[in-house]
């Protein structure tokens, strides 16, 4: 493996901006300081103008495979997260077949191995039907990431709605607990009202059938079970400022039992945006009113809302059409989260410092990873490198996403990714040509692993 040194770069991480070198050796961060007095050869990178972030860990992904492969792959998607500086992902368990069994689970680990150039995680899903397979899990702690739990419509049999099952999950799970929080009587009522109005609905109608009464009736019932229970839970993709009563800051992260995560489409678009970008942001939980927006900043700066993650989830362009029963729910994003983070930083609306907590150190934090999510000694050297004074406008020339389209096309971001590291390895360099691609494959992503 080659070595390096990263020279008089800008450094955020844990709460502070310094100017330090970087030394990474066989994949970790060897030493961090001034003068290190390096004898070994390595490959010196000049850091001046440039900052160094610990590498952005996606707590949310859909990455397609196995079974929807035509929308993306592992490969692909793992691809356009590296060239975003998202150095560990996290993805989702309802791909064709559904991962509700330990055998399926262990296929998708074996495609990351051999594919994926971002480290990798996979939950495990739940169904009606299968709390003796997931609760197999709690042998492994150290090797999955989680459990999921759809509280709301998904792919294929995952709706879980049976309550003798989730008292049996929140019972007995030793993990942590993921869901994703709708309810689904609420939206079929909701559903049913606003086709008796409007016969043909329209992507603004999105979110009055998915609307807030329907995320918080899911949310704290979720809250509630784990509180009954004890468990470790973590809800995804907040959405409505009623949600975040569910939440608190006056203790410490890692006294939290219950956590919560806000995705970037749910930070930056508003309602107002379906009149420009139709059913290009379709997704679930829907996009809401500008007040649940202004509400969701309010609860990510004073640390009610833990993390932030993209909820990746490509579709093709066809299946983005309308009419709204056949418009696909979801966007892809993993190319871009830290970028778009970095914007609002320009506007003044959140501090670097903030960025690195909420995208890498408490999502390593909450989910207990091992040795990543810090720049530190001993730890695996997995960064994004950024140049604040250099642009990038996002165009379907440069999209790495299987699907080719983005919600974003057409933004120009103020700052610009210029090398990612995954385990010591520069896995991405648009100034470089690596046989006329950014992207060094010759090293693959690693097997996140947990300290429970």
């Amino acid at each position: 493996m080659q070595n390096y040194v990263l020279r008089n770069i800008t450094v955020v991480n844990e709460g502070k901006i310094e100017q330090n070198d970087l030394y990474l050796k066989n994949g970790r961060i060897e030493r961090i300081g001034t003068n290190l007095g390096i004898r070994e050869r390595v490959e010196e990178i000049r850091g001046e103008g440039l900052h160094a972030f610990p590498g952005v860990i996606d707590d949310q992904v859909h990455f397609r495979e196995p079974g929807l492969t035509h929308k993306a792959t592992i490969y692909s998607e793992s691809r356009a997260a590296v060239a975003g500086g998202v150095t560990s992902f996290m993805e989702m368990p309802n791909t064709i077949p559904n991962a509700l069994t330990q055998d399926i689970l262990e296929d998708k680990y074996r495609v990351a191995s051999r594919t994926s150039m971002a480290n990798y995680s996979f939950y495990m899903g739940v169904s009606n039907t299968n709390a003796e397979e997931v609760l197999k899990v709690n042998r492994r702690k150290k090797e999955i990431c989680g459990v999921k739990i759809f509280m709301g419509a998904s792919t294929g049999n995952m709706l879980v709605d049976d309550a003798r099952t989730l008292e049996t999950i929140f019972g007995g799970s030793e993990l942590l607990i993921a869901t994703h929080c709708e309810d689904e009587k609420i939206i079929r009522a909701n559903y049913a009202r606003q086709k008796e109005v409007k016969p043909e609905l329209e992507p603004a109608d999105h979110p009055v059938i998915r609307n807030a009464e329907a995320c918080y009736s899911s949310s704290s019932f979720a809250a509630s079970l784990a509180k009954k229970h004890g468990t470790r839970l973590h809800i995804l993709h907040i959405t409505t400022a009623k949600e975040l009563e569910l939440f608190t800051n006056e203790i410490p992260l890692s006294a939290k039992k219950i956590t919560s995560e806000v995705c970037v489409h749910h930070l930056h678009f508003t309602a107002a945006d379906y009149d420009r970008l139709g059913y290009l942001i379709k997704c679930n939980p829907a996009i809401k009113e500008g007040s649940n927006r202004e509400a969701l900043w309010e609860g990510l700066l004073d640390d009610r809302l833990d993390v932030i993650a993209t909820d990746h989830a490509p579709h093709t362009i066809d299946e983005k059409e309308g009419p709204y029963e056949h418009a696909h729910a979801g966007l892809p994003l993993v190319q871009h989260p830290l970028l778009l983070m970095l914007e609002y930083y320009m506007q003044g609306r959140i501090t670097l410092e903030k960025i690195a907590s909420k995208m890498s150190h408490a999502v390593a934090d909450c989910f207990l990873i091992a040795d990543r999510g810090y720049i530190r000694e001993g730890y695996f050297a997995d960064l994004a490198i950024v140049d604040l004074n250099a642009g990038t406008k996002v165009t379907k020339e440069n999209l790495y996403y299987q699907c080719g389209w983005s919600p974003l096309e057409g933004v120009q971001f103020g700052a610009s990714v210029v090398k990612t590291f995954v385990g010591g390895h520069c896995a991405y360099d648009p100034r470089r040509n690596y046989g006329k691609s950014p992207f060094d494959e010759s090293q693959k992503g690693h097997r996140l692993s947990f300290t429970r």
